[in-house]
């Protein structure tokens, strides 16, 4: 059953009434352009059909209940008294802490989320559920719909109450995408192009099947040491330098500094060359560099795994396979392949078998199509 019809019922028999509302978050997956938002870089990401859903009714006073068909433990929370905790719900107190920090005014509600978004993959289910949830606030409170304020607005539940130092990337594919189009964000400025993607060209899911959580895995870490590369560079930001600089710079930072700062530039101008390709219709080059892009995150960043590279390496021994990347932060999860779109169904049985061939583990590959961004209705 569709994402949508599980959280109408699942509501209506949780709380005994239907639901007077519909919010709808997609995940995304990234093309190019990863672990360069939060240095002010560029990213080209696609909204996909795989999303949050959040059924949902007003309450006449500030208590919010959710329940997630994710997890075992429902949430209560008293908008009065946000107070930090362990738990899914705390996604849920972050983006309420950072409306009011902007000078909302709150109502509480009651809500069932369910998901087609895989978790923990590299997908963005953290950002789309984020997302999912000032939407509903914003709807419930009628505060309106700005899809760039909204999206600094889970950044910040996420960076400062969650602890995960993410981007802007994830939120503001899930407020701003078009479906049929791939964004190139500009996250210094949040200047954003649409692309549009060739009819002909496909983009494949393939899950290793492992996960990671981002706040363990290392990924706070990472944006540290990009920050710390940049003083270092005497630079205000790692996207104020070329590849052609780092010439200059061994032995003057220490290694792993100097690696993030490398990764992160070169990503940079992949990403710009990326996206001119995407709007020539070059597909050939667009998944080289996709390729060139996962390369970087191994060796420089250190970010992929033994299950990512293996998936990734079945999916370029494909026939029909243009370019294959890791997506999102990295460590477990979910790795993309752009193929030619005829070819989809042997394309993803190839790559399974390759993978368990290769690992011992059974993948599992799908075909997503481009999405936009959150949607609301009325029930």
């Amino acid at each position: 059953m569709p994402g949508r019809e599980r959280a109408t019922m699942l509501f209506t028999t949780k709380y005994g009434r239907e639901p007077s509302g519909l919010v709808r978050s997609p995940g995304r997956i990234n093309l190019i352009g990863d672990h360069t938002d939060y240095t002010g870089g560029l990213v080209l990401p696609t909204a996909i059909d795989r999303a949050i859903w959040i059924a949902f009714r007003p309450r006449d006073d500030r208590i919010v209940r959710l329940r997630s068909e994710a997890f075992v433990d429902d949430v209560s929370i008293d908008l009065d008294e946000l107070v930090r905790s362990q738990g899914w719900g705390e996604y849920v107190k972050g983006v309420a802490w950072a409306l009011e920090q902007s000078g909302n005014k709150l109502q509480g509600w009651d809500g069932i989320i369910t998901s087609d978004v895989a978790m923990a993959a590299g997908l963005s289910s953290s950002g789309a559920l984020t997302v999912a949830i000032v939407a509903v606030f914003s709807q419930v409170a009628d505060l309106g719909w700005d899809p760039a304020s909204f999206a600094e607005i889970a950044q910040r539940a996420e960076n400062e109450w969650v602890g995960v130092q993410s981007g802007i990337m994830d939120p503001l594919v899930a407020t701003a995408a078009r479906k049929g189009y791939a964004m190139l964000i500009d996250c210094r400025d949040l200047e954003t192009s649409y692309l549009a993607i060739p009819a002909e060209a496909a983009f494949v899911v393939m899950d290793t099947g492992t996960r990671r959580n981002l706040v363990e895995a290392g990924y706070n870490r990472i944006r540290s040491q990009c920050s710390a590369a940049a003083g270092e560079l005497g630079c205000s930001s790692l996207r104020d330098l070329s590849s052609t600089q780092f010439d200059g710079y061994e032995g003057r930072i220490e290694q792993s500094l100097l690696r993030c700062a490398r990764h992160v530039v070169t990503e940079n101008e992949r990403t710009r060359a990326a996206a001119e390709a995407l709007d020539k219709g070059r597909l050939v080059e667009l998944g080289r560099l996709m390729s060139e892009s996962h390369v970087s995150l191994r060796d420089l960043l250190g970010v992929s795994s033994r299950p990512l590279d293996a998936i990734v390496q079945a999916a370029q021994s494909s026939i029909g396979c243009y370019g294959a990347r890791l997506t999102g932060g990295g460590y477990a999860g979910a790795a993309i392949a752009l193929i030619e779109r005829t070819g989809a169904e042997d394309f993803i049985s190839s790559v399974e078998d390759g993978f368990h061939d290769a690992t011992g583990l059974q993948g599992h590959c799908y075909v997503v199509e481009s999405a936009s961004g959150t949607s609301f209705e009325k029930v």
